[in-house]
């Protein structure tokens, strides 16, 4: 099999992280969340450009499990990432989560669920992965350093293909 210079992976782990910011951005435009709907959000806490306080960095050192339903405040989207309010134990905090660094999405209400593969490198989640912006050279070589961290047994490597038939209704 010859080798991915396109880096198909990628491209649709971002298209799918474009459905969670579009359903966020929805939901911060009308400040609420439609009919019975409700989202679990697992993302890395130590990935770059995560901000959290540092009693939550202690306490969830690696990932970490927010749920928007019904008490939420200030949801700002971006294009890279989103901010909110929530409250952990009575106590106000505000978490600013880069797309790049959710591991999992799931709304419960209609058993929707996508998954992505985030242990890589800060200089992964750093760069940008708009390969269209890259030349190809430059995606070579970002597959050769990948597929040798992958070898080390730390690191895995890229990301995980997520099949859509996992959410076809049977």
């Amino acid at each position: 099999m010859g080798q991915d210079h396109i880096r198909y992976d990628i491209l649709a782990q971002d298209a799918l992280r474009g459905v969670i910011r579009k359903v966020l951005s929805e939901v911060a435009a009308t400040g609420v969340l439609p009919g019975e709907h409700h989202f679990f959000i697992t993302f890395l806490t130590d990935a770059p450009g995560v901000r959290l306080s540092q009693h939550l960095k202690e306490k969830y050192a690696e990932q970490m499990t927010i749920v928007i339903q019904h008490q939420f405040w200030d949801l700002k989207v971006t294009d890279s990432q989103f901010e909110i309010g929530l409250s952990f134990s009575d106590k106000p905090e505000k978490l600013v989560i880069p797309f790049n660094a959710i591991r999992g999405f799931y709304d419960p209400s209609v058993n929707f669920e996508l998954e992505f593969d985030v242990a890589m490198s800060a200089e992964d989640f750093a760069e940008d992965v708009e390969m269209a912006d890259h030349s190809m050279q430059d995606a070579a070589a970002d597959n050769e350093e990948t597929a040798a961290e992958g070898t080390d047994g730390d690191n895995k490597q890229g990301a995980s293909v997520v099949s859509l038939d996992a959410f076809r209704k049977k």
